[in-house]
């Protein structure tokens, strides 16, 4: 703990040295929609708790619907006191904010590793699966990939509107993977880009996607599946923030419209042991095998988590590479479950499910708990999709429905936690039935 204190009390001193204009800095956790919450501190007392000082903020935080609202889940919200728990800061994500008008930093700030870690908060849930995974020794490298669109910065009555190309001031429409989009928009794509490495991010590959104003950015692969998922959720961050300062609003919501693709969030998962050498990739690559059948077997039990709201669902076999129903093959995009032709070293999934705009915490502790589980019970899978067109499972397409196949899987409540299974699921239900609480223009037009 000493040791922890005299690192992180160095990494604010040193960025006070190289940022003496910065006076505040925010502390921010994701809370389970997959939305930041936090405190703005004076850079003065964030370095009383880099020192050890406590830190605390309500429990009931990371409880929060997706409009901020809190829901009765069991005992907590309004049968607990409002408790605060302790908080730690994440070392090594002190790092400025450049897309803010006056000058601040953020830090990440996390339960897990306290005395008292939240169950149901996301990191701390997937930090339990890779220790778990470690004790095995098993050693999980992630990649995300992540695709967004931009908009125009102010709405139409409440809709978006296509982001404008900056050469000739129309509609972006340029086709997919077009390379002319990407020096058209390279003013703002270069500042998210620069922005996201200035947090540490590593960003790989830019590509322009099939929608009008959609993008994709890759991440480079890590081996700490923590600071993989952090990198994703401050990604979303910085680039909302970017776009807004260059005049477009980015969003990651995963089907903003109905006739282009929706926006996914692809991850890249490999697995080593001790020696490092491809658990995947033994024994003529069986136990690849075995992780795809865990991971199909619990996706359909797993759709609140990959498509975490209404809106997310609708991404579901819409226009290309959105798949309907669980299933893998080798090279194929409309599989969930892709296998990348690779060297047996690099030999890895790209799980294709989940939408853009999902906890990054939890689609990657959803997806190793299927490999862990796979590699366990080490079954056959269904076919590829390479050699049937028609393999693959049903799962759910609608909340309420993804919610009972999720509460109840007795995999996921012992590996996942049953307290977050269960607090989860009652967040979603909550949140799906506060959605409809709303009647909407076509619902007079075709009842009144």
């Amino acid at each position: 703990m000493k040791s922890q204190a005299s690192t992180l009390l160095a990494e604010v001193r040193t960025f006070r040295q190289n940022h003496p204009d910065v006076r505040y800095v925010d502390l921010i956790a994701l809370d389970i929609p997959g939305h930041f919450y936090g405190k703005r501190y004076p850079i003065e007392m964030l370095e009383k708790v880099a020192a050890g000082s406590p830190l605390k903020l309500p429990q009931n935080a990371v409880l929060l619907g997706v409009q901020g609202g809190l829901f009765k889940i069991g005992d907590y919200c309004f049968h607990d006191g409002d408790p605060d728990a302790n908080r730690r800061l994440v070392p090594g994500t002190l790092k400025p904010v450049s897309w803010e008008s006056q000058p601040l930093g953020q830090m990440l700030i996390t339960s897990d590793g306290t005395e008292a870690p939240i169950e149901f908060e996301p990191r701390e849930v997937l930090a339990k699966v890779l220790e778990r995974l470690h004790h095995k020794g098993i050693h999980p490298v992630v990649a995300f990939e992540l695709e967004f669109y931009l908009f125009d910065k102010k709405l139409d009555n409440g809709l978006p509107q296509f982001a404008r190309d900056p050469l000739s001031n129309d509609t972006d429409d340029q086709p997919n993977l077009h390379i002319e989009r990407l020096s058209r928009f390279s003013e703002v794509l270069d500042d998210m880009a620069q922005t996201a490495k200035d947090q540490g991010i590593d960003i790989t590959v830019i590509t322009a996607e099939l929608g009008p104003g959609q993008f994709e950015i890759n991440f480079g692969h890590l081996d700490d599946g923590l600071r993989a998922a952090d990198w994703a959720a401050l990604f979303c961050r910085s680039t909302r923030g970017v776009a807004l300062k260059h005049g477009y609003r980015a969003s990651f919501m995963a089907k903003p419209y109905l006739q282009f693709p929706g926006s996914g969030m692809h991850l890249h998962v490999s697995l080593y042991d001790g020696a490092g050498n491809n658990v995947l990739a033994a024994h003529q690559q069986q136990p690849l095998r075995h992780a795809v059948a865990g991971c199909l077997e619990l996706l359909p039990h797993c759709m609140p988590i990959f498509s975490p709201n209404h809106n997310a669902f609708r991404r579901l076999g819409g226009t290309v590479n959105a798949a309907t129903r669980a299933s893998w093959g080798f090279e194929d995009r409309d599989a969930c479950v892709r296998i990348p032709d690779s060297d047996p070293r690099n030999l890895r999934i790209e799980h294709r499910l989940a939408s853009a705009d999902a906890n990054p915490y939890l689609v990657l502790a959803a997806i190793l708990v299927g490999l862990e589980h796979g590699l366990e019970a080490k079954r056959e899978p269904i076919a590829p999709l390479n050699e049937d067109r028609s393999s693959g499972t049903d799962f759910p397409v609608e909340m309420l429905d993804a919610v009972r196949a999720m509460q109840h899987q007795p995999v996921l409540r012992d590996k996942l936690g049953a307290e977050f299974i269960d607090v989860y699921c009652e967040n979603k239900r909550q949140d799906h039935l506060a959605f409809q609480q709303e009647i909407n223009a076509r619902e007079y037009r075709w009842f009144l």
